[in-house]
Order: structure tokens, then sequence, then C-alpha cells
């Protein structure tokens, strides 16, 4: 299973004020703030953690295929980071997620898969041959074979992205 955020920076700063009283308080965990506190960029912070719960998020529905607004449910943890990318968790209950976010000028990119070895297999496809199930989870459809294959679809902004496991 597979699920993929990706944030237009420039699109997030017009959209959303997430100095905002409350702001934080009401999608992140107390770890979560210090780690936006502590960051030596708290507005990339705030959105590739936030960029993290999406992600895991769309993995989490696809498996319970309930929907529901749980932002503080979804618990992150990062295991290590570098300039322009960070690995994590993203914890929901018994539920663990492995994250992959790949930071730029222009995005945040963040990948989310239930085993850590499936990071090594993600490829970014074309939106073609993609369909949705009365839940709304994205597949890609083989009409040939009569197969269906889990796929992510994220857009914000000027972006799109559409992720897979090869």
């Amino acid at each position: 299973m597979i699920g993929n955020d990706v944030i237009d920076i420039l699109q997030s700063r017009h959209e959303s004020n997430w100095q905002r009283k409350g702001f934080i308080e009401k999608l992140f965990t107390i770890d979560e703030q210090l780690l936006i506190t502590n960051s030596a960029e708290p507005e990339m912070m705030v959105w590739t953690l936030w960029s993290m719960k999406e992600a895991a998020y769309k993995v989490h529905n696809r498996q319970t295929k309930i929907r529901e607004y749980i932002p503080k449910k979804l618990v992150c943890n990062i295991t290590s980071q570098f300039s322009n990318s960070i690995s994590g968790q993203v914890i929901c209950g018994e539920n663990v997620y492995f994250t992959k976010t790949v930071i730029s000028k222009e995005t945040i990119h963040t990948i989310a898969v239930c085993s850590l070895s499936d990071l090594q297999h993600v490829i970014e496809i074309e939106n073609k041959g993609i369909i949705k199930d009365k839940n709304g989870i994205p597949y890609l459809s083989n009409m040939v074979s009569n197969t269906f294959q889990d796929v992510s679809v994220s857009h914000h902004g000027r972006f799109e992205k559409v992720v897979t496991l090869q």
C-alpha cells in the first residue's frame, strides 16, 4: 500500500497562516510542536510534518476504508534528516507507516508505505488509467489483464504527483 502528498510551498504561503493562534496546537502533538519550535526552518517543518501525516493517512484510509479527520492521531517521528530529505515514521494506533520526504525550493513531497523496504520500489507514473472505488480510493486499472494496482494521487497548487509500487 502507498500514499503520497505534495505541497506547493508558494501556494501554502498564500492559503494558510501557520503562525495564527491555535493552528499548531490543533494539528500537531506536543512532541511535533517541539520539532517545529526547535527547527532552523519552522515553516518547512510544519509542512513536512503535515505532508507526512497526509501521506500516511492515505495508506491508513486505504486499509480501514474509514474517512475521518485525525491529525493528532497520526504521530510523526523523524528517524533521519538531511538538507533535502527526511525519513520518518507515522504511527496511527497499532499501525506504523514509513515515510520519505523530499524537500525542494518549490515543493515538499512525502511517500508513505507499510513496509520500510517498499520505499525502494516507489515509482512516479502519469495520471492515466486511474479509477476510484466507491470510497474514492484510486487504483491503476489494467484493462488487458483486468487487474488493479494501488496508486496514490496528490496535487496542490502547481504540482501533481502520482506514485505506485513497482
